[in-house]
C-alpha cells in the first residue's frame, strides 16, 4: 500500500499549524507540525517529508537559513508560508530554493493546489540517474553537478527539476507552457519569478557568461533552449 504523501509544517503560530494540518489532512495528506526549526531540522533526521511549509518569521531562527539547508540537503519541495510580502522576501526565498512562496493570508485550498501542483513535478525512480554534457555529470539522486576536475555543487531539489527538464529536451525549444505543465505550479508572477531565479542559479552553477551563456539559451519571448549534447546513465 502506497503512503500519502508527507507534509512537514514549520510554523510558530499554534492556530496556522492546526489550520494547514486539518486542511491538508481532509485532502489527504500526512502532516507533522512544528513551532521550532530546531524540532523541524531534528525530525528531518528520521523523516522524509514530500512538502515542506516553512514560516520565514521562527522563534529561534531566520527562516530564510532553514529554507537554504532543507532545499540543499533534503529531497522535499520546500514552500514558504509567510506574512512577509515584500518582493525582496520573495526573491530571496526563490533563490535559496524554495519551491513556491504563499504569502499570509492565505486561502488553505490554494496551500492544497499549491502542493498537489509541486508534487506533480518528476521525481521518484527517475532520480537514480545520472546524465553527463559539456564535461559536466549530473547525479539526480544525490542533487549535485560534478565539473570535469571532479569539483562537487550541490544542487536544491528546485535547481535539479529544471536542470532535468533541459537535459531532458537538448536542442528543442522549452516554453514556459511546458516548464508550468512538467514542473508544476501556479500561472502569474511568482512561477515566472521563480523560473528565472532558478535558470540564473544554474547559470552561475554551469560557470556560464550571464550575458551570452552557452548552454542554457534564453529565446525571448518564446522560453529556453539547452545547446549542450547529453548522455544518460540509468
Amino acid at each position: 500500500m502506497t503512503l500519502a504523501p508527507l507534509i512537514s509544517i514549520l510554523d510558530d503560530e499554534p492556530d496556522i499549524r492546526n489550520l494547514l494540518a486539518d486542511t491538508l489532512q481532509e485532502a489527504g495528506f500526512r502532516t507533522q507540525t512544528h513551532g521550532r526549526a530546531r524540532d523541524f531540522e531534528q525530525a528531518l533526521k528520521t523523516s522524509k517529508p514530500d512538502v515542506c511549509l516553512v514560516d520565514l518569521s521562527l522563534p529561534d531562527t531566520d527562516g530564510l537559513s532553514v529554507v537554504h539547508r532543507v532545499a540543499l540537503e533534503q529531497g522535499a519541495v520546500v514552500i514558504i508560508i509567510s506574512g512577509r510580502a515584500q518582493v525582496q522576501d520573495r526573491i530571496a526565498g526563490l533563490e535559496l530554493g524554495a519551491d513556491d512562496y504563499i504569502t499570509k493570508p492565505f486561502e488553505p485550498a490554494e496551500v492544497v493546489a499549491r502542493i498537489r501542483a509541486r508534487l506533480r513535478s518528476p521525481r521518484g525512480a527517475d532520480d537514480s540517474e545520472t546524465a553527463t554534457f559539456a564535461g559536466w555529470t549530473a547525479r539526480f539522486e544525490a542533487f549535485t553537478l560534478t565539473d570535469c576536475n571532479g569539483k562537487e555543487t550541490s544542487l536544491s531539489r528546485a535547481e535539479a527539476d529544471v536542470l532535468r527538464l533541459f537535459l531532458e529536451n537538448p536542442k528543442r525549444l522549452v516554453s514556459r507552457a511546458q516548464m508550468l505543465d512538467t514542473l508544476g505550479g501556479t500561472v502569474g508572477e511568482s512561477f515566472d519569478r521563480a523560473m528565472d531565479v532558478r535558470i540564473s542559479r544554474l547559470r552561475t552553477k554551469l560557470g556560464e557568461d550571464p550575458k551570452n551563456p552557452r548552454l542554457i539559451k534564453t529565446i525571448y519571448g518564446a522560453g529556453y533552449i539547452f545547446l549542450g549534447d547529453v548522455e544518460w546513465d540509468q
